[in-house]
């Protein structure tokens, strides 16, 4: 469904994206994780045909990205802040315009509205809404039609966890339908439960890539536990030694299992920030 080889692109000399390489297959939610100026806004309209790779090349659905064209946008759902909206008309009047484009029923519409909470507030002007509304409104604008591929940017940024909840139930309902899903996120935690495959993206390079788990795996000090005191103190040791501490005020011992976001720490020794 995308493929990217040695993708580079510059602005003013200064390289956004550097030399990245990825395969992403039918059905599959590919985590796309990066701090703010990363890269990965560049890419996303690189494969959208937005913008023209410097060197390198790039598909999607099988085709050139330098040669998609208005039939080929009807395959593919995007998401993104660049994405605009009218402002003057409602959220069910914004919707209900897409809805008709793409054949879609009112009733499928409404369902999404009432998922994602929206429902109540249907007749409210896109001018007037809070930014977890704008992300749902545009949200349901990409995937109304089902399409073949979808672009997410930051889909869950400034949503409640019930809210998030039930976006990650939304977009495996429609993994299983065949939806491939290109999903951003500086949510690590996101990334870990609903991801397929995921790639570290930092100042235009992917430093790691492969299955959550995986990559975890492949960072995590295996057989060791860390061991916290109720004086806050804490320490890390070989499983078989957990013995020799108790009775000593633990407050809890658990295993010694890396992170995405103390993994993105290790590689690139700066935190994980998004602005």
């Amino acid at each position: 469904m995308i493929e990217l080889r040695h993708v580079t692109k510059a602005f003013n000399g200064r390289m956004a994206v550097d030399d990245i390489s990825f395969t992403i297959s039918e059905g599959q939610i590919f985590g796309f994780l990066g701090p703010s100026g990363s890269g990965k806004s560049t890419t996303i309209n690189i494969l959208t045909g937005q913008l023209t790779q410097d060197s390198g090349q790039a598909w999607v659905l099988g085709k050139d990205t330098r040669q998609i064209g208005s039939d080929d946008l009807l395959d593919i759902g995007i998401m993104s802040d660049t994405i605009g909206f009218y402002e003057r008309l409602s959220i069910y009047k914004n919707l209900l315009f897409f809805a008709k484009f793409h054949h879609v029923s009112t009733d499928y519409l409404d369902q999404l509205l009432r998922r994602l909470d929206l429902f109540d507030d249907k007749n409210k002007k896109a001018i007037d809404l809070s930014t977890g509304m704008k992300q749902r409104l545009l949200l349901i604008q990409a995937v109304l039609h089902t399409p073949k591929l979808l672009f997410l940017d930051e889909p869950t940024s400034g949503l409640d966890p019930t809210l998030s909840r039930e976006v990650h139930r939304l977009l495996l309902e429609l993994k299983h339908k065949g939806v491939t899903i290109f999903l951003t996120t500086h949510d690590m935690t996101e990334a870990t439960e609903i991801c397929d495959e995921i790639a570290l993206l930092y100042q235009g390079k992917i430093i790691e890539a492969g299955a959550p788990q995986a990559v975890i795996d492949k960072y995590s000090d295996k057989g060791k536990v860390v061991i916290r005191f109720q004086n806050g103190k804490s320490i890390t040791v070989p499983q078989e030694e957990t013995a020799n501490y108790l009775g000593q005020h633990i407050s809890s011992i658990h295993t010694s299992e890396a992170t995405l976001a103390s993994i993105f720490i290790q590689l690139t020794g700066e935190k994980f920030e998004n602005d």
